[in-house]
């Protein structure tokens, strides 16, 4: 009888072991809505390293699984969809909903704004993850940082630009505050999916457009339809955005959470680099194997007039919201305390290394 006893207490604590561990191993299973294709190079690569970070840090306790627009047919739509909860969490661009909120648009790039690396150390060091919170709090969403692209080209072109004049008119795929910018000059933007851009340059539905840099364009393909290719101004610096829902991230125990976070910050760090090396061995590619393609920069009267269009309108903007002013002073001012080091240290380098 004792025996039977002590195997019964024997049983029921190791039931109850195996309970507490069961409760512990609580599998949280999230989707995530990413604005690209099914398999996208570099842009999904940065979604597809962040989950499987999470999976294998978390021990399997995190899964997330996710869609691309191929599955949810809305890759303009993901702010909305996790701000419904549809998805915990989305990968995407900022500036794609300035027409729902403008400003959401200075957090993924800006013209004549920061590089990379200068962008990269305003949001964690220079008050930026605190101006985004105070932005998105409202659609109930926590932003994070998902990957730079660095220095973006301006664009593919059908004819050269020489001219202000040519300009006017042109109908060309290009979103964020650059599209305001050009507007200025005459021009007429428009925003289209990246699963949608070529077919829209090869039917003329579009004259020119800007997509990235030599790291994806060339595999888009854009260089059989139009020969120029322009430097940048528009996008010096051009970074993703992890959306996640606010409240299906206050369900996470504070590990999953911390987890989440670091793996996210590891995943657009990744994309930066992998974005850098696609682009130098995809330009040394163009050289060799597409000597049609005629890399431009725009003429200096060009790039005058969008300095100062960029200018007055972020004068106009700044006086229209007393948040979009102090988003902007922040940015203007941190690129004013280190903008002297870059030009010091890297500028004057490759200055000097030519």
């Amino acid at each position: 009888m004792i025996k039977s006893k002590l195997l019964i207490s024997t049983v029921l604590i190791g039931l109850m072991a195996s309970g507490s561990a069961f409760a512990a191993k609580k599998v949280h299973r999230w989707k995530l809505a990413e604005t690209w294709p099914t398999n996208f190079p570099i842009f999904g690569d940065a979604s597809k390293n962040m989950a499987k970070m999470v999976k294998e840090m978390s021990d399997g306790r995190l899964i997330i699984q996710i869609h691309s627009r191929n599955k949810h047919k809305a890759p303009l739509g993901v702010l909305d969809m996790v701000k419904a909860g549809q998805y915990q969490m989305g990968h995407t661009a900022s500036y794609y909903y300035k027409g729902k909120d403008i400003n959401t648009m200075f957090f993924t790039t800006m013209p004549f704004g920061m590089v990379a690396s200068e962008q990269y150390a305003w949001f964690y060091h220079g008050g930026g993850m605190e101006l985004m919170e105070k932005v998105y709090d409202k659609h109930r969403i926590l932003a994070f940082p998902g990957g730079n692209t660095g220095n973006q080209m301006g664009g593919w072109f059908r004819k050269e630009i020489n001219s202000l004049d040519d300009l006017k008119g042109l109908k060309m795929r290009i979103p964020g505050f650059a599209g305001e910018v050009l507007a200025q000059l005459g021009a007429k933007p428009t925003n289209i999916p990246a699963g949608e851009l070529y077919t829209a340059l090869e039917r003329n539905t579009i004259d020119a457009l800007e997509w990235v840099g030599p790291s994806l364009d060339l595999r888009m393909g854009f260089h059989k339809i139009a020969p120029y290719y322009y430097t940048g101004w528009h996008e010096p610096g051009a970074e993703l955005q992890f959306m996640v829902n606010k409240r299906a991230y206050e369900k996470l125990p504070k590990d999953l959470q911390a987890i989440l976070k670091t793996a996210m910050r590891l995943a657009a760090y990744d994309m930066y680099t992998l974005s850098t090396h696609e682009s130098g061995k995809n330009l040394a590619s163009i050289s060799k194997d597409y000597p049609n393609v005629k890399i431009k920069t725009f003429p200096s009267d060009v790039m005058d007039a969008l300095r100062q269009a960029n200018q007055k309108l972020l004068k106009d903007f700044a006086a229209k919201d007393p948040l979009t002013k102090e988003i902007i002073d922040s940015q203007r001012n941190y690129v004013e305390q280190v903008r002297p080091w870059t030009n010091i240290s890297d500028q004057a380098y490759l200055n000097s290394a030519k």
